[in-house]
């Protein structure tokens, strides 16, 4: 399975792609940031971000899309450009025709590194570890992009074997009462 992630964000929004399984090594596949420059409109950061993160799921052409959930901060206008940054990500998602898992920072502290308390650079030298990398990728978003498509992969095949099974067991009591 080839997972893109994305750390969403208005000004750096991180960008990574890993290969593998559930129980087999994890390879990476590509790694980087969006950048767009602060002082530009709004209007024209949010395309540079919809453009650049559709050049990566054309080249990299992954399965899945993992995008951290934006999640409720003190600074209202912070988590307003992290939720547009998002929605560009589910956006381009959707025009592809690509699945999106979207999962808390907390899921995904928990999922590479056993606690949801875990240290950014708790969660960076796990990142490095898992992907058998000599060095943490720079910047964090970066390194946050990949831990989130670690989680979706070892928790999103999981996650909808259990939504498979509850859904046929719904069809089956239906079919029962019918």
């Amino acid at each position: 399975m080839r997972v893109l992630g994305i750390d969403p964000g208005l000004t750096r929004c991180g960008v990574g792609i890993i290969e593998g399984a559930v129980g087999a090594p994890l390879s990476l596949v590509g790694v980087g940031v969006i950048m767009t420059d602060s002082s530009s409109p709004l209007e024209q950061r949010l395309l540079r971000l919809e453009i650049e993160i559709t050049q990566w799921v054309t080249q990299f052409n992954p399965d899945v899309i993992a995008v951290e959930r934006v999640f409720s901060q003190l600074n209202v206008r912070t988590v307003m450009g992290t939720g547009q940054a998002a929605g560009i990500a589910l956006l381009v998602a959707a025009k592809a025709g690509i699945p999106v898992a979207m999962h808390t920072p907390t899921e995904v502290k928990a999922s590479v590194t056993g606690t949801g308390r875990a240290s950014k650079a708790q969660v960076a030298e796990m990142v490095r570890r898992l992907l058998q990398l000599e060095s943490i990728p720079k910047p964090v978003d970066s390194t946050d992009a990949l831990a989130l498509a670690i989680c979706h992969l070892w928790r999103g095949a999981s996650t909808n074997r259990l939504a498979e099974a509850v859904k046929a067991e719904k069809n089956r009591l239906k079919e029962l009462r019918a």
